[in-house]
């Protein structure tokens, strides 16, 4: 997904807003739009971001990764594949979540990183898988699928 359509848009519409206004007000838009470049993006990467930690919520243990190459940004979504007539793994019904404090040795804080890293997941969605499979042991097997959307193609393999 490539933001600058979205930030060319929104500076588009600023210096269509001062049309109407003095010589001084368009000079100024047009500043001020040229400048919005950087503070747009971020803005929109943080909605992006909060919008996958909130769909990665409910496909638990699934998730939905957001990575950025360059000025692009890719969403990756891995599904866990759950075994015939397995119950569920999470319960969908319940849309809250809660934050819990983890304390863990620095060693094993390090291998964790390596392995979400080896994945390709963030720490929290792997750590949330472990937990996930923990709780439901005859899952523990479940195998994972990329989904490929358009001409992009983003997972891991080993």
């Amino acid at each position: 997904m490539e933001l600058g359509t979205y930030v060319s848009e929104l500076q588009r519409q600023l210096v269509s807003s001062a049309e109407n206004g003095t010589d001084e007000t368009r000079v100024v838009a047009e500043r001020l739009a040229a400048g919005l470049d950087a503070a747009t993006r971020l803005v929109l990467l943080e909605a992006l971001s909060a919008a996958a930690g909130e769909i990665t919520r409910d496909l638990a243990p699934g998730s939905v990764d957001m990575r950025i190459r360059g000025r692009e940004v890719e969403f990756v979504v891995l599904q866990a594949i759950p075994e015939v007539d397995a119950p569920p793994t999470v319960n969908l019904d319940d849309a809250s979540t809660s934050r819990t404090t983890l304390r863990l040795p620095d060693a094993l804080k390090a291998q964790v990183d390596d392995a979400a890293a080896a994945d390709g997941l963030s720490v929290n969605t792997w750590l949330v898988r472990a937990v996930a499979a923990a709780v439901h042991p005859k899952q523990r097997r479940s195998t994972q699928k990329t989904l490929r959307t358009g001409d992009n193609f983003a997972g891991w393999a080993r």
